[in-house]
């Protein structure tokens, strides 16, 4: 048995992963002292291992590794900076090890989940993947030849941080342009927001409901439009610089699959290099994806 963690952007699931890739049982819990984040995150995961453990009725020394799927940049064990959770070089094991002293790791959460469905998903039959997790930001992650690309000193393949349009949309890591603040589910949600003067606190499923109920307006077409010619712009560069043999989605996006998918499609190949598209694929393990990902 291995534990996997998935820090997200709002909250964190724990849960128990077997032999088998399958989650056993988990819990997830809402983040919501934002302030003092490492606090939070020690307490809640180290709580929440603890709970998932007693139903269970399992100890730690029946636990083989603990798995950490984290936003941002991971490097040398650490969080290096994470910008949407306000973190610098946060030494989360090193945190983790006083309250369970057994086996850690750490890996972006993108990458995890790329590996989640490369294992037991939708990946698990090709050699040369792109794999986007797109939510509050966007992830990647890229497979050439079966293998996960990484760099020497990070890990890398910030595929949501690429540029996209000169002087853009200020980006929270800083940049300007950045692909993810064009393509993510926060800023098509930021624009239906502002053109329907909603409020900002509004939900996922409620954002969806909001989408199909105006799709046929003029309006909500007009934003469906920006928000997939600059989705595509993004995806199309990727393409035609590791020319993968499929296309992979994960993250909230997957819940939005049937309003982009044939957009996707019919915008997508015109951008192309060599005019071939790619097959595109969702996620299989949709949002358990990090949590097993983070134990391979």
């Amino acid at each position: 048995m291995k534990i996997g963690i998935d820090i997200g952007g709002s909250h964190v699931g724990v849960g128990i992963v077997n032999n088998n890739g399958e989650i056993e049982i988990k819990k997830e819990t809402d983040l919501k002292n934002i302030e003092n984040i490492e606090n939070e995150l020690e307490n809640i995961i180290s709580n929440s291992i603890i709970e998932i453990l007693e139903q269970s009725k399992l100890k730690i020394d029946n636990i083989k590794l603990i798995g950490i799927a984290s936003p941002g940049t991971i490097s040398q064990g650490k969080i290096k900076y994470s910008n949407n959770l306000k973190l610098n070089n946060f030494d989360i094991i090193k945190v983790l090890k006083k309250h369970f002293n057994i086996n850690m790791q750490i890996r972006n959460d993108a990458k995890c989940a790329a590996l989640c469905e490369k294992e037991y998903g939708s990946l698990k039959r090709y050699d040369n993947c792109v794999f986007l997790t797109i939510g509050t930001g966007i992830g990647g992650a890229v497979f050439n030849g079966g293998k996960l690309l990484t760099s020497k000193k990070v890990e890398g393949y910030e595929l949501g941080h690429t540029v996209i349009e000169k002087n853009g949309r200020k980006c929270s890591c800083g940049n300007n342009g950045c692909f993810e603040t064009y393509a993510s589910i926060t800023a098509l949600k930021n624009k239906i927001i502002n053109e329907y003067k909603i409020r900002t606190n509004i939900t996922g499923i409620e954002l969806l409901t909001i989408i199909n109920n105006e799709l046929k307006t003029t309006k909500m077409k007009k934003i469906i439009e920006e928000y997939t010619s600059d989705l595509c712009i993004g995806i199309a560069n990727f393409i035609n610089i590791f020319e993968p043999e499929v296309v992979c989605f994960g993250g909230s996006f997957i819940y939005y699959k049937e309003i982009f998918n044939k957009k996707i499609q019919d915008n997508l190949q015109a951008l192309l290099y060599n005019k071939e598209l790619p097959k595109i694929e969702y996620a299989k393990m949709k949002n358990d994806a990090g949590i097993i990902g983070a134990t391979i």
